[in-house]
């Protein structure tokens, strides 16, 4: 078909146009049909946001995607372009994507009035059909809309009268496109409301011109709840206006969490083959964004992106492969440890409230690491609260009992694989707990898994730990009580 040249040559085809609701509802519907996934990647929204998204689309509806940052909104608008039809005809050098059998705009009528069937057309794939614009205060009706173009008129020596002198804006450019909005909460009242007529009635005004173009755009806006009330809001009768509202979320639980992260983390192929990241290593990083979002130090408002556990996790590879390349190792595992190299991916990620910016940045990225080592311990380890609070015998006692006559562990940021696993298999007992609890691990596994143990018993204060700026040392519960815990002030004062 995209072999076609004239207008003469589109009409023997027997090409038949259609609006791009349709054009989207129809290549949705077949889809549907053969069971083939519309919206490849989305993970967790199989069974909530996607039939939403699909009814809004059966019903030609423009889309409102309302959810907290790092919900995926803006990767589900860009994927509606595999919904398009591959290619679609325009007139050639039309500004507004003119269709040849029925052009919108002054100047396509023109050319297909003065040229008829010899009209020359073009196609266009449906990956230039995807216009996205972002919301800020200063976004102006010419941005959007259009205006008088003065230097137009005095190139062409037109009077601003003449409707050559005007210079599109973005919408009527993407007109047979898919236009995104993304924050529109951020948009000025004064211009959601130059909207409305658009939405409703599909048109255009400019100026003073009596212009009647009828656009062909398939709208989605995204919004964050936080802007209604932080920024700015979505006028009312612009909301009444939008076909759909589909609310997003976060991940339900942790294993789709762990999905997206693996889907989304960019790491080398080097990385990839030489840096083992178990089970634990990947919940605790996915714990974490869920410790945040329940955290009393987090603005709970503001929400807590995916693209934390995203980074926290490229962080972790990072901090296991920086520690295999300094000791010359071509493999390792990531270890708890590693988990300190992740705290800068946190920092930038969560909005704190005045409480916890009192706390400061740091300090509410090392206790959410904590409360995440804590959870987790308690899936598969017997809880030491219940068992204290129950009077029933401790399958921790032998671990502690070392500590408690005086005995120490360092376990060095930098530490070969070698030293590190014969450090942990140096403590009487801590293996036996493991092999109790969590069978059938390799060494490697194992090795990281007792080291677990050991920061979940200090997270429980059965143990105590002292973090410095290269090692973490666990010791008795009461020796620890005379040094600081914190890992930035601790390496402070022991280095000086």
């Amino acid at each position: 078909m995209n072999n076609i040249k004239t207008l003469g040559e589109l009409k023997k085809s027997g090409y038949v146009a259609k609006g791009i609701k349709d054009e989207l509802r129809n290549n949705l519907v077949e889809k549907i049909k053969k069971k083939e996934n519309v919206f490849k990647g989305i993970i967790g929204f199989e069974d909530t946001v996607i039939p939403e998204l699909e009814r809004a689309i059966l019903s030609r509806h423009n889309i409102n995607l309302l959810g907290l940052r790092g919900q995926a909104k803006t990767r589900i608008a860009r994927q509606l372009t595999d919904l398009l039809d591959e290619y679609i005809p325009i007139i050639e050098g039309s500004e507004l994507n003119d269709d040849p059998l029925n052009p919108i705009s002054g100047w396509g009528k023109s050319k297909v009035e003065e040229m008829k069937d010899k009209t020359p057309i073009a196609w266009l794939h449906r990956s230039e059909r995807y216009v996205e614009k972002l919301a800020t205060p200063d976004v102006s009706m010419a941005d959007l809309i259009g205006d008088v173009d003065p230097i137009k008129a005095a190139n062409l020596k037109l009077s601003y009268a003449d409707e050559r002198v005007i210079h599109y804006g973005i919408i009527p450019r993407s007109n047979r496109s898919i236009f995104v909005i993304n924050e529109l909460p951020d948009l000025q009242a004064r211009i959601q409301v130059a909207l409305f007529n658009i939405l409703q009635e599909g048109d255009i005004q400019i100026r003073g011109f009596k212009l009647r173009i009828p656009l062909d755009i398939q709208f989605v806006f995204t919004a964050n709840p936080e802007d209604y009330t932080n920024r700015g809001s979505i006028v009312t009768p612009l909301k009444d206006r939008i076909g759909s509202q589909i609310l997003t979320h976060y991940p339900k639980n942790i294993g789709l969490s762990k999905k997206i992260t693996a889907q989304e983390a960019r790491l080398t192929p080097q990385q990839r083959q030489s840096i083992t990241v178990g089970d634990l290593l990947s919940n605790l990083v996915e714990r974490i964004a869920f410790e945040a979002r329940e955290n009393e130090f987090v603005d709970s408002k503001s929400g807590v992106s995916a693209r934390l556990t995203i980074s926290a996790y490229e962080n972790l590879v990072s901090t296991a492969e920086r520690r295999a390349l300094l000791n010359g190792d071509t493999k390792t595992i990531a270890r708890i440890v590693d988990l300190l190299g992740v705290i800068p991916s946190v920092n930038g990620k969560i909005e704190l409230v005045y409480e916890g910016e009192q706390e400061g940045a740091a300090i509410v990225a090392q206790n959410l690491l904590g409360k995440a080592i804590r959870n987790e311990f308690i899936e598969l380890f017997p809880d030491p609260g219940k068992l204290k609070k129950k009077k029933q015998p401790s399958p921790y006692q032998s671990v502690i009992t070392w500590f408690s006559e005086g005995n120490t562990v360092d376990c060095l940021l930098l530490d070969t694989d070698k030293n590190y696993q014969k450090i942990l298999n140096s403590i009487p007992g801590l293996g036996e707990l493991v092999d109790t609890y969590v069978p059938k691990l390799n060494a490697a596994e194992k090795t990281t898994w007792m080291e677990f143990v050991l920061f979940a018993l200090a997270e429980h204060s059965l143990i105590g730990k002292s973090s410095l700026e290269r090692s973490v040392q666990f010791k008795d519960l009461l020796g620890s009580m005379f040094s600081e815990k914190d890992l930035f002030k601790g390496g402070e004062e022991n280095i000086n």
